[in-house]
């Protein structure tokens, strides 16, 4: 049996910290915490757990703090997660066994990051995370920020699911924005891969023009993963609509055919486009195409309601506004599954009531 060591690096997680540790402490053989400056009760919590506690000075990079976590490990392999991460009973249990059954000559474990949830506590956007490491082979994280150690040797992708339970403040946080703001105004090189997490950033705060400035620079550099190839198309698309360029959406989007098969989330916005000028026919062969591709198997983001509920949705509304009232029934019907309780489903339902 491989033993494990929990490499961890916190600041302020007292609200959480018992919470990630009780999710994994029985699946780990070494707790290592290293605190990068917290002010609350965090380090007495970890503390409880670990007398492996250290203390970080931070310089604005997560990748000198995760790997200071991990020069203390002593055990087989290192298990990274974050305070707000929780590992759910039957994920313990997959983790558990997978110390026993796991090849010693293992390399590298990916394991299921689920970082973002709807309404009702389910997945909606998911990604596969390098999470456990083998200790002798000296891994080293990379970047400053959106950290990353990359995939190779013997990779072993497990189907184990870690939850990101993010705080309530967490999503309106600039910290990120700031230190790739830092890097510009320094003067820095960014990476594509930097260039592309920047514009994200800077779309997930409303900066669109920046971020099509961003998007646009990593996309024409032609040196991007080709899953961030992709996922920068859509977000490039979104931009425009944002900012009201819509006419840019189309070409952005058939460009990420260019990568790869088309992907549902792509698909959903090319029906937005045409949704949006009040061409519902060819939305509606852009939704309905959506909503019969197969998921892939990507290390990639998955944005789970464009697989399914998204665009069952919108084709229902597409073939109502068609007049095609049985056909839309059928796909409300459809996004009814992946969303029972939605409440745009039974607002459809009453629409279509007599229709």
């Amino acid at each position: 049996m491989v033993t494990i060591s929990l490499c961890m690096i916190v600041k302020n997680e007292e609200a959480v910290l018992r919470r990630c540790l009780d999710s994994v402490k029985e699946a780990v053989d070494e707790i290592i915490i290293v605190d990068t400056g917290s002010v609350d009760k965090t380090k007495e919590i970890a503390a409880e757990y670990t007398p492996k506690v250290y203390d970080f000075v931070w310089i604005d990079d997560f990748s000198a703090a995760r790997n200071e976590a991990f020069s203390k490990a002593a055990m087989d392999y290192q298990l990274w997660l974050d305070a707000d991460d929780v590992v759910p009973p039957a994920q313990l249990e997959k983790l558990i066994a997978l110390k026993s059954a796991m090849p010693p000559d293992t390399d590298m474990v990916t394991m299921k990051y689920h970082t973002h949830f709807d309404e009702f506590g389910s997945p909606v956007h998911t990604s596969t995370r390098e999470r456990m490491l083998k200790r002798e082979n000296g891994y080293r994280w990379q970047d400053p920020i959106h950290e990353f150690i990359p995939l190779g040797g013997k990779m072993l992708e497990s189907d184990i699911e870690i939850w990101h339970m993010k705080s309530g403040s967490e999503g309106s946080s600039d910290r990120n924005l700031k230190i790739y703001e830092g890097i510009e105004r320094s003067g820095g090189k960014m990476s594509p891969r930097q260039q592309y997490y920047f514009a994200r950033e800077l779309k997930d705060h409303g900066s669109y023009a920046k971020a099509v400035y961003y998007f646009e620079k990593f996309l024409n550099g032609g040196m991007g993963w080709v899953e961030d190839n992709i996922a920068a198309c859509f977000n490039l698309a979104v931009c425009y609509r944002l900012l009201d360029d819509c006419e840019k959406m189309p070409d952005t989007l058939f460009k990420s055919f260019h990568y790869d098969s088309p992907r549902a989330e792509n698909c959903c916005e090319l029906g937005y486009y045409y949704k949006i000028n009040g061409r519902y026919k060819t939305a509606l062969f852009w939704f309905s195409l959506a909503a019969v591709l197969d998921q892939p198997e990507s290390l990639g983001f998955i944005l789970r309601d464009y697989w399914g509920y998204i665009p069952n949705i919108e084709a229902c509304v597409c073939c109502y506004e068609l007049g095609e009232y049985a056909d839309a029934r059928k796909y409300n019907e459809k996004a009814a599954f992946f969303k029972p309780e939605s409440a745009a489903v039974e607002q459809n339902r009453k629409a279509l009531e007599g229709k």
